[in-house]
């Protein structure tokens, strides 16, 4: 609604200003609720990622882990199926999921590094996944 009434620029803010505080009330809901200790590192972080509202209305996966990261990818995102099936441009969210994906790891660990891998409006994005995050610590 924001960007058909004000354009996708403000569309952007406003996203970014709701997720910045939104990840990390999630984030630390699902701690409490799950005993999901602070400082947990990857292995609290991947569990939270798969309790997240996102984990339940989308596909995402986890993989090429080691010790010290992991890379999560979002196969099929809700909206940026829909706004595909309605011929629309995807959403050119990469700089809301740089804000949103690192809050949501630093609340569950500070010390965890976030990383784009691909997001749109990369031009890669949609063909096998939507976006795809690097954490490590």
């Amino acid at each position: 609604a924001v960007e058909k009434k004000y354009g996708m620029d403000a569309a952007i803010e406003a996203d970014t200003d709701a997720w910045d505080k939104f990840t990390v009330i999630e984030a630390k809901r699902i701690m409490a609720r799950h005993n999901i200790p602070e400082n947990s590192g990857l292995e609290g972080l991947k569990k939270a990622l798969g309790l997240r509202l996102y984990a339940f209305i989308n596909t995402q996966v986890i993989g090429n882990e080691t010790e010290n990261s992991f890379e999560f990818y979002m196969t099929d995102c809700r909206v940026q199926s829909a706004r595909k099936r309605k011929q629309m441009p995807l959403f050119p969210c990469k700089s809301v999921g740089i804000v949103e994906y690192t809050n949501f790891a630093k609340t569950i660990d500070p010390r965890i590094k976030t990383e784009c891998i691909c997001c749109p409006p990369d031009p890669e994005a949609g063909e096998k996944y939507y976006c795809g995050w690097r954490f490590s610590i």
